[in-house]
């Protein structure tokens, strides 16, 4: 089938509109009409990684409907509405039996090689091969794709929002609730309020915790982050973190922290400012050639707990229909999440807006395409956090529970 698509030909250059070839499904693939799908800092990463395969077709967070499948697709049909997840695992190794399925290898051979999880490409233009990103290729009006990288969601979710829920949301929902395991009535302190932050906020509420302290260096994403959970917040450049911690954490330190940003510094910060038997938990990738240094001196004695958590340590087919319930019920902020909303000609204003420093960097630009029922359950929701609990009226408002 022929379909519009954003291309990406070179290094660094803005994308191309281009009409391309998609392939039908193969075994275990499913043909998805893309609804929505955001524009995420990974994917200007992508344009500026001299690894990426050209050309390729960018995109790895998004929703639609289930087109076609594949032979051997049991678990799907034409019609289901899908949230994708840019890491399927293949459910026999040793990650995947003990339920680590995050922690599966199966997938990054063909992603870092811009194929599905066959070796090849669905894609081409004029017979000229165009690779796969990230297994799902979602800045195109279709994707085949995996069919463990399709999730099922209600009927009712509304897909733009649905598109955000396989990357940044799922990664810091998880961070918290399941890396980090906050617990009711506990202090965590979460470093680096971006799209992954403020997921991490909401987890944390979510999960009971009574503190919620956001630190970041700009006082823009740190009044945000009241907006999504946060109880408290710090301005790293121009406080003494460890000792604002503590203060807030009756001078033991949080009982969790979530680092978000891929810097050293700011994990070693979370760490000392973490409590004797705490757990810390480093979500964002470190520049390769930083070293991340931890005092030695009484380490056993601490009991603390240093972790690294891939994708929140998430198992999409548990998590993804658990945050669009949450978010049908008013428990989930992603209407807030869209900072804008977009048609495919328009992508390369996205990729502009990273480099403006004055924009709002804490949520998404969202693409999407026509679609019949793409904007059936647009609804205003006003989220708010007293006692974290909400339910809605016959009028689809949220009241206070």
């Amino acid at each position: 089938m022929k379909m519009k698509a954003a291309v990406m030909v070179e290094l660094g250059k803005s994308l191309e509109i281009q009409e391309v070839t998609l392939q039908e499904p193969k075994a275990n693939e499913v043909l998805v009409k893309i609804a929505a799908t955001g524009v995420c800092h990974s994917d200007l990463n992508a344009l500026n990684d001299e690894s990426t395969p050209l050309p390729t077709i960018l995109g790895h967070e998004g929703a639609g409907i289930v087109e076609a499948v594949g032979p051997n697709v049991k678990g799907l049909k034409k019609g289901d509405k899908v949230a994708l997840s840019w890491v399927p695992y293949c459910g026999t190794c040793e990650f995947c039996v003990t339920g680590a399925v995050h922690l599966c290898e199966s997938a990054f051979g063909p992603m870092f090689n811009g194929t599905l999880l066959d070796g090849t490409s669905r894609l081409n233009k004029d017979g000229q091969t165009i690779y796969h990103n990230s297994l799902l290729s979602t800045f195109a009006e279709y994707a085949v794709v995996p069919e463990l990288s399709c999730v099922k969601i209600p009927d009712e979710m509304p897909l733009t929002q649905a598109s955000l829920i396989g990357c940044g949301v799922a990664t810091g929902y998880g961070a918290a609730v399941h890396a980090a395991k906050v617990t009711p009535g506990s202090t965590v302190a979460i470093f680096g309020i971006g799209g992954v932050g403020v997921n991490a906020i909401q987890g944390a509420r979510i999960a009971g915790a009574a503190k919620i302290i956001a630190c970041d260096v700009k006082e823009a994403n740190l009044e945000i982050a009241k907006k999504f959970g946060a109880t408290h917040t710090i301005n790293v450049a121009c406080e003494n973190t460890e000792e604002q911690l503590k203060a807030m954490s009756d001078g033991y330190g949080v009982h969790f922290s979530i680092d978000c940003t891929g810097n050293t510094i700011a994990t070693e910060n979370a760490w000392k400012g973490t409590r004797k038997g705490g757990t810390v938990v480093a979500v964002g990738a470190f520049n390769p050639n930083k070293t991340l240094n931890l005092p030695a001196g009484g380490f056993h004695r601490l009991g603390k707990v240093l972790k690294g958590s891939f994708y929140g340590d998430t198992q999409p087919f548990r998590d993804f229909p658990v945050i669009a319930r949450l978010y049908l019920d008013g428990k989930f902020n992603l209407d807030d999440l869209i900072l804008n909303r977009i048609q495919l000609n328009d992508i390369n204003e996205a990729f502009e807006a990273f480099h403006n420093d004055c924009c709002i960097n804490v949520g998404r630009t969202v693409i999407e395409f026509p679609l019949e029922n793409n904007f059936e359950n647009k609804r205003t929701i006003e989220f708010v956090t007293v006692e974290n609990s909400f339910k809605r009226n016959d009028d689809t408002e949220l009241v206070e529970a």
